[in-house]
């Protein structure tokens, strides 16, 4: 059974951050250069990210308990603990601080693009933000990495 819950937190790390580059460099570029509807890009790239942020959530709090079961309160005194924190804090933000600021922005515009509306401003700077944090949860998730492959394989002392 051991076994099973350490491999089950290597998947997901894996998941959690393998998920994030996939999609966010990979995955939703390329569907901003295939598809020909912005629209429609940016609506299936807002689906794959909220997929990705409910994925996120499991991922980072099956890790806080299986870090709490290896280490008990040991947990928070290691760097890694607070990595996860911090990235959990970071989609919590994402998904339900700004994204529905932008979805609101999306229905305000209609039957606009929000892009070709006078809400486009505001629009491109709360999309700024999110792919700053998207880009700093993404570093974290590097370190989260880099910082769970050390041979314990467990919420190590980072």
């Amino acid at each position: 059974m051991k076994k099973l819950i350490d491999g089950l937190a290597v998947v997901a790390v894996s998941a959690w951050a393998g998920g994030m580059w996939a999609i966010g460099y990979l995955a939703v570029p390329l569907l901003f250069l295939s598809l020909p509807d912005r629209m429609l890009a940016g609506l299936l790239a807002g689906q794959m990210f909220a997929g990705m942020a409910y994925a996120g959530l499991v991922c980072g709090l099956y890790l806080l308990g299986y870090g709490y079961w290896r280490s008990g309160k040991q947990i928070f005194v290691q760097k890694i603990y607070w990595l996860v924190i911090a990235m959990l804090l970071l989609v919590l933000l994402g998904q339900f601080g700004l994204q529905p600021l932008m979805a609101e922005l999306k229905t305000q515009a209609l039957p606009l693009d929000v892009m070709h509306s006078g809400l486009a401003g505001r629009f491109r700077m709360l999309h700024g933000v999110a792919s700053i944090l998207y880009l700093v949860q993404s570093v974290l998730a590097l370190i989260l990495v880099l910082g769970f492959s050390a041979p314990a394989r467990s919420l190590p002392a980072a």
